[in-house]
């Protein structure tokens, strides 16, 4: 499921195998990596893995990280990680909630005065959990027409790539639109929110919401390979290329996007990471160990999506059900070169995370449905 700043605005645009590298645990997976042979056979450059389960921690690679020299990615890859920003923004709110300095039902208007005004959109009628659970009907951002030429398309990104837009301009340019329901009646998702999201945990804070996940979540976690990059356009090493098309269809020449200022995803997806991050970071969520009960509950309340089958949307987590029966918990993501997933089992026993360095093709969910579903454990 591509939950993305670019990819699920790609539904308005149309997002040399190599051996696998192996980590501690190298038996196995054989339809996982299976799934990665497909994915890079169908247009993917290059794909990581981690998953972990009781036998231990697997890692593999397949395609490669440089399309001009054919370097193989690496298990060790930082990535964007585009929409799973969202995860790590809900639980500082819901942390934040536990500490009694906001409450979910709080209207966005309080913590925002003004800010969600324009075309049929009011924030006074608009709560935080709304904002969390994509039921508040805010215009998405993302889909855009102006935004998508400058920001998305080729002429406007080769141009516009390093600009810099604040949170108050994305959210801006969403109240140009009418929303898409009245607040609770309905459900979509929309980048708006958790751009609105982090300005509330500044407005609650007055730090910067990627401060507090650094101090809440890194740092406590020990995430040596996430980040909260702001403005910064480079990728750290050790990292791999990044490809998109930057056009309406999967076809034509292909361009190296690795660098750019990912301001323009902000809280709803500007964040770094590496595929055993995530791993660690879903198994503590999962665990018990970011949020208290009462507050991991309301996350694990689900809405139905019904633009993704066998899905429920919680706050900043996304349940789903698998062809097997195994109901996994975690986010999609994806921006400019870069689709990611990460899915844990609600007892953090078994949790995958990969990215493709390619927007416009591969099946995340086949990667997914074979880890879990594909080999007898």
């Amino acid at each position: 499921m591509r939950t993305t700043l670019v990819t699920a605005t790609a539904v308005a645009l149309c997002a040399v195998l190599t051996g696998p590298s192996l980590g501690a645990h190298s038996g196995g997976h054989v339809a996982t990596r299976a799934a990665m042979r497909a994915a890079v056979a169908d247009g993917v450059p290059g794909v990581t893995a981690t998953a972990r389960d009781t036998h231990g921690t697997w890692q593999a690679t397949a395609g490669v990280g440089d399309l001009r020299t054919d370097r193989p990615r690496s298990t060790a890859d930082r990535y964007r990680v585009g929409s799973i920003t969202k995860t790590f923004v809900a639980t500082v709110l819901l942390q934040l909630e536990a500490e009694g300095r906001l409450a979910l039902d709080d209207t966005v208007d309080e913590w925002l005065p003004g800010a969600v005004r324009g075309n049929g959109h009011d924030g006074r009628a608009v709560s935080v959990r709304r904002l969390l659970n994509h039921t508040s009907g805010i215009s998405d951002y993302t889909y855009d027409e102006d935004f998508v030429r400058t920001y998305l398309l080729k002429d406007g990104f080769l141009e516009h790539r390093y600009d810099t837009v604040t949170p108050s301009e994305l959210v801006a340019v969403a109240m140009t639109h009418r929303p898409d329901f009245e607040p609770g009646t309905g459900w979509k998702y929309s980048n708006t929110n958790y751009v609105l999201a982090g300005m509330v945990i500044e407005a609650v804070t007055g730090r910067p919401y990627g401060d507090e996940i650094r101090d809440r979540v890194i740092e406590p976690l020990h995430l040596r390979a996430t980040s909260v990059p702001g403005t910064r356009a480079a990728l750290p090493r050790p990292s791999s290329r990044a490809y998109s098309k930057l056009a309406r269809t999967p076809t034509g020449p292909t361009y190296d996007v690795t660098t750019l200022n990912p301001s323009l995803a902000s809280a709803a997806g500007e964040m770094i990471s590496d595929s055993a991050d995530l791993n660690r970071f879903y198994r503590a969520l999962l665990g018990g160990r970011l949020l208290p009960p009462r507050q991991l509950e309301a996350m694990k309340t689900t809405v139905e999506t019904r633009e993704f089958a066998g899905a429920g949307y919680g706050l900043g987590l996304i349940a789903r059900e698998l062809s097997c029966g195994v109901r996994v918990w975690g986010h999609g993501g994806g921006i400019h070169g870069s689709s990611s997933e990460a899915v844990t089992t609600a007892d953090g026993r078994h949790s995958l995370a990969f990215n493709f360095n390619g927007d416009w093709s591969g099946d995340s969910e086949a990667v997914v449905e074979a880890e879990f579903c594909g080999d007898p454990r």
